[in-house]
């Protein structure tokens, strides 16, 4: 018998399965801290930039990994700690 969201709703199954959205391109995995926002920064390191409520934090550079950035791809550090990447619908 099929399961339900394979009839009705197929689009969900891939979220009830667990597929993740991007690629894992990098090897270095990288800690967080609370309070930052960590991002790919153009020069392509992972750099970690305080929020609004970590009046103490600066911005600094996080990973010694560089990533090669090509267009039409979204880059982002992963809850794992590893830099992913996936393809941008629109670009």
């Amino acid at each position: 018998m099929p399961r339900f969201y394979d009839v009705f709703a197929p689009w969900k199954k891939r979220h009830l399965e667990g597929d993740k959205m991007g690629t894992r391109i990098g090897s270095e995995k990288i800690s967080r801290e609370d309070g930052y926002l960590y991002f790919i920064g153009k020069d392509g390191f992972v750099w970690a930039a305080p929020m609004k409520h970590n009046k103490k934090g600066r911005k600094k550079k996080v990973g010694n990994e560089k990533i090669s950035k090509e267009s039409g791809w979204m880059y982002y550090l992963g809850k794992d700690g590893y830099v992913y990447k996936a393809k941008l619908k629109n670009a």
